[in-house]
């Protein structure tokens, strides 16, 4: 199953300087003098966390260097500041990347996000293949491009909606029966919006990501909450708790895999603990055929 979205002549994009400089002060504000083995005098600080003189101390550069960078301005600042700044907030790997996109962000980016994306043939067919594992393929912006039959039965007929609704932030945030479906619903969202910061930090330039975080700003204060923090990770693998409405709760491990020759685009998998309750109902599922994706073509329809 597998279609392409649908283009878009929206013209808005996101704001670089804006991201990059939320994405610091964000980031500074998480710390404590205490942290990072600084006296803390805090009777009298008038900011939560560090201050910029603080932070510039850590990273080795001065204040107004810092200060500019902290700005937005971020054009001609060397790989060698950039590494050293992501030592001193003690960023995760996954924010060393985000920092190093929204700093030193390429024109070329902006080409990029513009083509269609395109699940090969080949994986495509790696897809059905899959018999007894729900597996899907997802691109940018969330975008959900290609799916198995286990998939749908587990999740919903994705095939039942419009293109422009096969996309992971959408039905998580917009649709009730997916905060139904997720027992940790919260996490789901976390998960999600950090991957769109990350997309954005790739794709600063891309108007359809633009025009999906407005909507979602606009229809969802829990997604504008969670856009705030400027939170970014990449989740590779977990564990996903779900309640289906043909049997009952689910334990389900994931696992993402970034393709080699497009990293825009992941393959998500999803298997039970051999002999598990889930594993049972993974085979049941599995068993009922079409039966099984009809009820989840009724869950996710509008």
């Amino acid at each position: 199953m597998e279609d392409q979205p649908m283009p878009s002549s929206e013209p808005a994009s996101l704001d670089r300087r804006a991201e990059l400089s939320e994405f610091l002060r964000t980031r500074r504000a998480r710390l404590l003098p205490s942290d990072v083995g600084l006296p803390d005098f805090g009777r009298h600080r008038r900011v939560p966390g560090l201050r910029r003189e603080e932070l510039a101390q850590l990273a080795g550069v001065s204040v107004a260097y810092y200060t500019r960078l902290e700005q937005g301005n971020g054009r001609n600042v060397s790989a060698e500041v950039l590494d050293a700044i992501a030592r001193a907030l003690r960023l995760t790997d996954a924010e060393h990347a985000h920092l190093i996109h929204l700093a030193k962000g390429k024109q070329h980016k902006k080409k990029g996000s513009a083509r269609p994306q395109q699940v090969r043939a080949a994986l495509a067919q790696l897809l059905e293949a899959m018999d007894g594992v729900p597996a899907y393929i997802v691109g940018r912006r969330s975008e959900v491009l290609a799916w198995n039959r286990m998939a749908a039965a587990v999740f919903g007929d994705w095939g039942e909606l419009p293109v422009a609704e096969r996309n992971w932030a959408r039905l998580t945030f917009l649709r009730p029966e997916y905060r139904d479906l997720f027992v940790d619903w919260e996490q789901k969202a976390i998960d999600i919006v950090c991957q769109l910061r990350m997309d954005a930090g790739c794709y600063p330039d891309d108007p359809r990501l633009s025009a999906l975080v407005g909507e979602l700003s606009v229809k969802s204060e829990e997604f504008r909450r969670l856009w705030a923090t400027h939170d970014v990770k990449e989740k590779s693998h977990g564990l996903k708790r779900m309640r289906h409405p043909l049997v009952g709760e689910l334990s389900l491990n994931f696992e993402s895999f970034r393709m080699p020759d497009d990293a825009d685009q992941a393959l998500v998998t999803y298997h039970a603990e051999p002999g598990s309750a889930s594993a049972e109902a993974l085979r049941l599922l599995a068993s009922w055929g079409t039966d099984a994706t009809r009820a989840g073509t009724g869950r996710a329809a509008p």
